[in-house]
């Protein structure tokens, strides 16, 4: 089946794409959200234990994320900046954001916090969409 073949893989932008994510991440939690996602999680920065741990768990759900875009843009043939956005953007907000959702409601997380956690990972799923969209 076409759409699990890894050898049709650019892994280089998957590289590429991944790390735009995780830098986007330091962005989106850093001077973007960063005072807001502390408020949306009750936490104060000096709350926050330092721990290589949740970086690395990202960093490879995010390569884990892109790799799985990356199959299914090689699988539907899409080798476009905008094939790459527009798939990006489904798969952000038609997989991740409406997981996230449902785990908000049980979980009682809050509009807020869901903006935001949902909103990156929508975010960098356009981004890796269209790294990997012009980089085929």
């Amino acid at each position: 089946m076409e759409l699990l073949n890894f050898a049709g893989l650019n892994w280089w932008a998957i590289l590429v794409a991944t790390a735009a994510a995780f830098v986007l991440g330091g962005i989106w939690y850093g001077p973007v959200f960063g005072k807001a996602w502390l408020a949306a999680i009750g936490k104060s920065a000096d709350d926050l234990k330092p721990s290589p741990m949740p970086f690395i768990v990202s960093f490879f759900t995010a390569l884990l994320t892109c790799i799985v875009l990356a199959m299914l843009m090689n699988g539907l043939g899409l080798a476009t900046l905008g094939g790459g956005l527009a798939m990006g953007a489904l798969v952000g907000i038609g997989f991740i954001a409406t997981g996230m959702a449902s785990d908000t409601a049980f979980c009682g997380w809050g509009m807020p916090l869901f903006l935001i956690q949902s909103g990156y990972r929508v975010v960098y799923s356009i981004i890796m969409g269209g790294i990997l969209g012009v980089w085929h």
